[in-house]
């Protein structure tokens, strides 16, 4: 029997609505149809690629931060996919990374996030060195709230995307139209990566060693490291913190 932490593990990116919302403390709000777009005079949109969509995910983040409520805006993102990036997270997921794919146009989430709450974010995603916190320009980002945008802020994947024969692994979970990348849920992840590290290895057995053991989360990542793809895209530029 799978243990609370591999089941978590397993269950990323947790659920992600089909409308936009608003989180709060240890809630959640899902705006209705015709809903205007939250104030977020002051905030910064920064994309959400993985469990960033979560409200689940989000009140874990910042439910005891006191930091007031963050809008979370659904939209599509063109030219572009969501891929699992080439590292183990600490709960021992495969986490996700953007990659961009001319043609495809991926659905996500904008949080809209002011100063302290991007604050906090920074500490979530940046601590461990396994993502870069940038901005993109040159995108065509149609909200279902609020109109386009031409930029935002991201964390990409510092270690690079999984790779899979010399391709990326697309985020079954996450929606996209004209994917061109195979895609695969967070099991089938996690056995694709057992079967290149540990072959043999029960599932559960494996995923859990990484919950527990932060030296065989590093070595798992320099392992998949090794045939990583740089994130690439003329708009890029990351933000030293």
């Amino acid at each position: 029997m799978a243990s609370d932490s591999v089941r978590r593990a397993l269950s990323y990116p947790f659920e992600i609505p089909s409308r936009s919302y608003v989180v709060a403390g240890v809630r959640y709000e899902e705006l209705p149809d015709g809903a205007p777009l939250p104030d977020v005079a002051g905030r910064h949109p920064v994309l959400a690629l993985g469990s960033n969509q979560s409200p689940q995910q989000l009140i874990r983040k910042f439910k005891d931060r006191g930091l007031g409520p963050i809008p979370v805006v659904r939209g599509r993102l063109h030219d572009f996919d969501i891929v699992y990036a080439a590292h183990v997270a600490a709960y021992g997921s495969i986490p996700a990374t953007l990659r961009h794919c001319p043609g495809a146009a991926v659905t996500l989430f904008v949080n809209w996030l002011d100063e302290a709450q991007l604050a906090r974010m920074h500490e979530t995603e940046t601590a461990t060195g396994n993502y870069h916190f940038a901005r993109l320009d040159v995108i065509t980002l149609r909200l279902e709230i609020g109109g386009d945008l031409t930029s935002a802020f991201v964390y990409v994947g510092r270690r690079g995307a999984l790779a899979r024969n010399g391709a990326p692994v697309a985020l079954a979970p996450v929606k996209a139209e004209n994917r061109v990348w195979p895609a695969l849920d967070q099991r089938q992840v996690q056995e694709l990566v057992r079967d290149r590290l540990a072959p043999g290895q029960p599932l559960n057995a494996f995923i859990q060693a990484a919950v527990d053991d932060r030296a065989v989360r590093l070595a798992r990542t320099e392992a998949l490291m090794a045939d990583s793809l740089a994130f690439e895209h003329l708009g890029f530029a990351a933000i030293v913190l």
